[in-house]
């Protein structure tokens, strides 16, 4: 996509205060996990490693939109987040199989708001999307990735781009934005539509690489 994303926190922070979107890659931000890394891909299972990571986001960010890949662990995670003072969160899981919020099925929610849990279920034909199955989501290499991405925010239609404005709704509501994930998703399809969504990863693009120009 043409981001720099290994930047330093105060990089990372000039992102958040100019443009509103910053990335903070994971190594360097917990360089304990990156001795980690070789004996996760060894194991090839997931782990406990798999819940820390978003549990301790280096931000301390109050509202959190995260997807579990095993059901059993996303009411206890919601609970965690709940003890931690999270303002708002959401944890998902679809019921095939996915981290994330499903087009090919129901996905089971947990809503963690001031202090309370509230689990619910999303259903995508109450929502007006069409069914997708994961096949139909499945990506490539990182430049067909990148591809698809960019056709997406030029306003190529199609099951990915559903599912962007999907999941993208959801984080619209962990943060506070819509008051429904009917109208996150509204607004997710406006911002594609008229070119914002476009607009603001090209100043991610422009501005990380003016901060990062021994990476380019």
């Amino acid at each position: 996509m043409g981001v720099r994303i290994e930047l330093p926190p105060e990089a990372v922070e000039r992102c958040l205060r100019e443009i509103g979107i910053g990335f903070m890659f994971a190594p360097a931000y917990h360089p304990a996990m990156r001795y980690a890394a070789p004996v996760r891909r060894e194991i090839g299972i997931r782990t406990v490693f798999n819940v820390l990571g978003p549990m301790t986001n280096p931000a301390g960010v109050p509202c959190q939109l995260i997807g579990v890949g095993y059901p059993e662990v996303a009411n206890k995670m919601a609970e965690a987040l709940r003890l931690f003072g999270a303002h708002h969160a959401i944890i998902v899981h679809s019921d095939d199989g996915m981290d994330e919020l499903s087009l090919g099925s129901d996905t089971a929610g947990w809503e963690v708001l001031d202090g309370e849990i509230r689990p619910y279920v999303v259903r995508p034909r109450d929502l007006g999307l069409p069914h997708a199955t994961p096949d139909d989501l499945r990506g490539g290499d990182p430049a067909a990735n990148a591809a698809t991405m960019r056709e997406i925010l030029s306003g190529s239609g199609g099951p990915i781009r559903d599912a962007v404005v999907l999941n993208s709704g959801a984080a619209l509501v962990a943060g506070d934005m819509a008051d429904s994930l009917a109208e996150g998703i509204d607004m997710a399809a406006a911002s594609i539509a008229d070119g914002r969504a476009a607009q603001k990863l090209d100043a991610m693009v422009t501005l990380t690489r003016e901060l990062a120009p021994q990476a380019q």
